[in-house]
């Protein structure tokens, strides 16, 4: 087994980016929440190193969460960021203390001496921009420890126990806004914890193969393929790991873009040559919403219907044992959040969820331990083609939630006549690969035009691209006006029935991605 991070969990927001940097220095890490670390668990999982995260609590509050002991006496490096550093000096005899100056933003850290933390990094002397988000503030070391780096108004900015490989730093070495802070965790898990760079997609495919072969057997495998990358991947892993023990099957809801049935049936049936059952389920799904206005309604629906066709399919199939998704680990890791309480529902989403006690089938997760990004550089190492490895996310419920109001398939053929030239264009222009997503809604409203010197009353539109990481948060993408001009003017001329169009530069939030 690859060498490994554990990254104890205090509640930040930006907690996975930990993992993302540790991941990306070519270290395996995992997350888990700081109330479910003990000396068990340690032992079971046997780090090389332990992260201890940010967090919104205090320390010195009296029911502030804190680091288990024997994370102390693993005799293993540790970090402590931001909240992990407070937790860690008041565990070990230092002092925290709240109603100091906060820091929240950029700031300039000053290096004391040199340290195996900033090794060719920093160096004694030098003044370096970091992120700062705290409110407490450590005002006395514990026993062992010694000052590697200060801000104005962080005196412990960095510290160290290098005899024991402990270190703490009070800024955030995982965001963009500390440039070097890559380097820093780098330099934490290869060089203080000695782990190994050989986390690679390569090997995790190999791995992921063998764990698939010993878990199935010679059961047989259900995969939901909807043509998206995570699905995609999950169905050519699992081909090339059992090969005709799966069987994939694709629901067509008739709510997708235009010509993408056809696409993953040629892709994965023709190309991949992957049991595959087409189900053209578009009449039920479509008959079901008509009239159907309220977006959580419709993605309701939605869901059930693809549940019972699904189940459907299952059993005319017969047999198989196990049923295989494409769950992420971020999805793993909200399963078991810091607080393990509900989020407030914004929207409901579409999955398989809830298939595996009804069908009494065992689930088959090969990607829970990978991020988007991660998936997307695995479906290249299996072959997948760069134009469906590098997609844009496109919800479960289709075209359905960007037609506000109710759904019918004129609407639907206008739909997707006009996202497919939004869409070519973006890609003729070389920005698809900018964009997290982009895709067009047609408005619930008429408006006046002219066209050919005769008065129109047709259908508006709206376009909408975003710029994200991860989906959580979104920027409007800033097209060019020559841009937008070029697309509204193709949208007219060729899509009959569309005599306006508009874009969208709403932010996420207070915004949605998605319309609906």
């Amino acid at each position: 087994m690859a060498d490994r991070i554990l990254i104890v969990d205090f509640g930040s927001q930006v907690t996975q980016l930990i993992a993302r940097r540790v991941r990306e220095a070519g270290v395996y890490c995992e997350i888990h929440p700081f109330q479910k670390v003990d000396a068990a668990d340690l032992k079971a999982f046997g780090p090389k190193g332990i992260i201890l995260s940010g967090g919104p609590a205090s320390v010195v509050e009296g029911e502030a969460p804190s680091a288990h002991p024997a994370i102390f006496t693993a005799r293993v490096p540790v970090l402590g960021i931001c909240y992990g550093e407070q937790t860690m000096a008041a565990q070990l005899g230092g002092t925290v203390e709240a109603g100091h100056h906060r820091e929240f933003g950029r700031a300039e850290i000053e290096i004391r001496r040199d340290n195996p933390l900033f090794a060719g990094v920093w160096s004694q002397g030098d003044r370096k921009p970091v992120w700062m988000s705290h409110g407490d503030r450590v005002t006395k070391l514990p026993p062992g420890f010694e000052v590697i780096a200060t801000s104005e108004n962080a005196p412990f900015a960095g510290v160290a126990d290098e005899a024991r490989g402990f270190y703490g730093v009070q800024f955030h070495p995982e965001v963009m806004h500390t440039p070097d802070g890559a380097k820093l965790l780098r330099n934490f898990a290869r060089g203080i914890c000695g782990a190994d760079g050989d986390w690679t997609m390569g090997a995790f495919k190999q791995r992921a193969i063998e764990q698939v072969r010993a878990q199935v057997g010679t059961g047989k495998v259900i995969c939901g393929l909807s043509g998206g990358v995570d699905s995609s991947v999950v169905a050519v892993l699992l081909h090339e790991a059992i090969g005709e023990q799966l069987q994939c099957v694709f629901v067509d809801h008739g709510l997708l873009r235009m010509g993408e049935a056809d696409q993953v049936v040629v892709l994965f049936r023709d190309h991949y040559t992957l049991p595959l059952v087409h189900r053209d389920a578009s009449d039920l799904f479509i008959g079901a919403l008509a009239g159907v206005t309220d977006p959580e309604t419709k993605r309701k629906t939605i869901g059930k219907l693809f549940i019972d066709v699904f189940e459907e399919e299952a059993r005319k199939i017969g047999g198989a044992g196990f049923l295989a998704q494409g769950t992420l680990y971020p999805d793993v890791i909200e399963s078991v959040s810091f607080t393990g309480g509900p989020s407030v529902t914004i929207k409901s989403h579409h999955n398989v969820g809830g298939l595996p006690a009804r069908m009494n089938m065992k689930l088959v997760e090969p990607l829970r331990e990978l991020f988007k990004d991660e998936v997307r550089v695995l479906g290249r190492e299996l072959g997948l083609p760069a134009d469906m490895v590098g997609r844009h996310p496109f919800p479960g419920p289709g075209l359905a939630i960007r037609i506000p109001g109710d759904i019918t398939r004129e609407k639907l053929d206008l739909l997707r006549k006009v996202d497919a030239v939004y869409l070519d264009e973006i890609r003729k222009s070389g920005l698809y690969d900018e964009i997290w997503q982009a895709f067009a809604v047609l408005l619930p409203v008429r408006t006046v035009g002219v066209m050919g010197d005769g008065r129109t009353y047709d259908q508006a539109c709206a376009l909408r691209a975003v710029t994200s990481t991860d989906g959580m948060t979104a920027d409007y993408y800033p097209f060019p006006h020559e841009f937008l001009g070029r697309v509204a003017t193709r949208i007219i001329n060729e899509v009959r029935g569309v005599n306006r169009v508009t874009y969208d530069i709403t932010s996420k939030p207070p915004g949605t991605i998605e319309w609906e």
